[in-house]
């Protein structure tokens, strides 16, 4: 597990060693994140092994949170959320729910099904497991975040990329899920975000309340942004966003929603601020400059033509406003 530089096959680790280590008790492991905040919290599946020889199963990154299974719909996760410690079935078929905790708060649960209640000194070798795999999350944090913001970084973009690509035309459903909340016309879309004037602020206020307005700059986007929306810094005062909708509306719809939280914000010392935003969706076998590329050229459109603005590359392509990149042959170098 310590070799694994890939948080899904760190997942996938963790459960089928909890089984291996189990010495036959152990039936079934199911590692949990939980989304959302109070009576609203729900249960994201990383991953799912039902024997030890069984394939591993999860949920989609991109589920719609709203077929996502609610904490509170099971009554094991939901003592253990509130608790803050690992609680048991009373009765068999056994099941011990233990919650991951970092000094943020709980952000997980693995639930352990078993035929008899585990023992002490197996709980005791599950705890080390999970201190052993929380530790290897924090150094992937480390490695995958960007320093200033703790958005994540642009190295750990290609991967993501191609997982979203693949997850595209995925149509499996969390536990629970129900199908009539999928959208025919959902699709990934990648949008980049550049700071309007951001030198004009280093060169009049210096580079540390540069620094302070790209913190806060994230944190806004945290908040208009849901669970599984992936939020990069590439360097700079340049963001860019992966993001699964239901139709162009919504994804633009949410891009404006950050435009003008932007604009509304206060900034110490500064002001206010705007931001420029292009996006595109991504095309099948797209790769990272291609798609990079489409929504770039977006974005110089909208600081050409006023700033403060959100701009769509296959819109601006359908108004004649812009050439299609596809067409012209360009291929843009994203490192």
């Amino acid at each position: 597990m310590s070799g694994l530089r890939d948080r899904e096959a760190l997942d996938a680790a963790l459960v089928r060693l909890v089984i291996s280590s189990g010495e036959g008790m152990v039936h079934s492991a199911c590692l949990i994140r939980v989304v959302g905040e109070g009576d609203d919290r729900r249960c994201l599946v990383l991953a799912r092994v039902d024997a030890a020889s069984a394939p591993l199963s999860r949920d989609l990154l991109w589920t719609d949170w709203t077929i996502l299974p609610h904490v509170h719909d099971f009554p094991l996760r939901q003592q253990a959320v509130e608790s803050g410690h690992a609680v048991h079935a009373a009765t068999s078929p056994r099941t011990t729910v233990v919650p991951l905790v970092t000094p943020q708060g709980i952000w997980g649960l693995l639930e352990i099904g078993t035929d008899q209640a585990l023992s002490a000194q197996a709980l005791e070798l599950v705890d080390g497991i999970l201190l052993t795999y929380n530790n290897l999350r924090g150094l992937l944090d480390y490695g995958e975040k960007d320093a200033l913001t703790e958005l994540l970084n642009r190295k750990s973009f290609d991967g993501a990329f191609f997982r979203a690509t693949a997850e595209q035309h995925d149509d499996s459903l969390p536990e629970g899920g129900d199908r009539r909340h999928l959208h025919s016309e959902a699709g990934v879309w990648l949008a980049v975000l550049d700071i309007d004037h951001f030198k004009h602020v280093n060169d009049t206020f210096g580079h540390l309340i540069g620094d302070e307005v790209l913190l806060l700059l994230a944190r806004l986007m945290r908040s208009c942004f849901r669970f599984h929306d992936q939020l990069y810094r590439f360097g700079g005062e340049e963001f860019v966003v992966l993001m699964r909708c239901d139709s162009v509306d919504h994804a633009e719809a949410a891009l404006e929603r950050l435009r003008e939280r932007v604009q509304a914000y206060a900034f110490p010392q500064v002001g206010t601020i705007t931001v420029s935003i292009g996006f595109s969706i991504l095309l099948p076998h797209d790769t990272p400059s291609d798609a990079f590329g489409r929504a770039d050229k977006a974005v110089y459109h909208a600081k050409e033509h006023g700033r403060n603005q959100v701009c769509s590359y296959q819109a601006l392509v359908a108004s004649g406003d812009l050439k299609d990149q596809v067409a012209e042959g360009m291929d843009v170098d994203l490192f």
